[in-house]
């Protein structure tokens, strides 16, 4: 149980690390200028943290957990990019079928960065985990 809880928080630190840089450097130069007077002028908090905890969890059952029992580190970054790639593809794919202001070139910048971030959410997650499992007989 204690190398699930360490995938979860390797997984859930490394994640919010890195999509903290990535918002913080992209909203003024990539969102904004196409989402405009939609976005919100500060996130709701409840539901950003409220997805954080659910997308990580997402993240330990689909990728870490099978790549624990069966994969390694390859297994946890293919099931990770797969499923950033589904994720991101429903919410963008979304966007771009009923908001006028969406465009096909914020869906693949994000595709991506969905792919990347949780392909390294998920890789970093599974080394805490094994290392928790290694470590402490987690």
């Amino acid at each position: 149980m204690l190398k699930y809880l360490a995938g979860y928080l390797g997984a859930g630190l490394a994640f919010a690390a890195i999509d903290a840089v990535w918002l913080t450097t992209m909203t003024n130069r990539l969102y904004k200028p196409i989402l405009g007077p939609i976005l919100a002028d500060k996130p709701d908090m409840k539901a950003a943290v409220a997805f954080y905890l659910i997308y990580i969890g997402g993240i330990v059952f689909f990728a870490i957990s099978p790549a624990l029992r069966d994969g390694g580190l390859g297994r946890a970054a293919l099931n990770g990019a797969v499923l950033g790639f589904v994720a991101y593809a429903t919410y963008d794919l979304t966007n771009q079928a009923t908001l006028n202001v969406w465009s096909s070139r914020l869906t693949l910048i994000d595709l991506a960065w969905g792919t990347v971030l949780t392909l390294s959410a998920s890789s970093i997650g599974y080394l805490a985990a094994r290392w928790a499992e290694n470590r402490l007989g987690g």
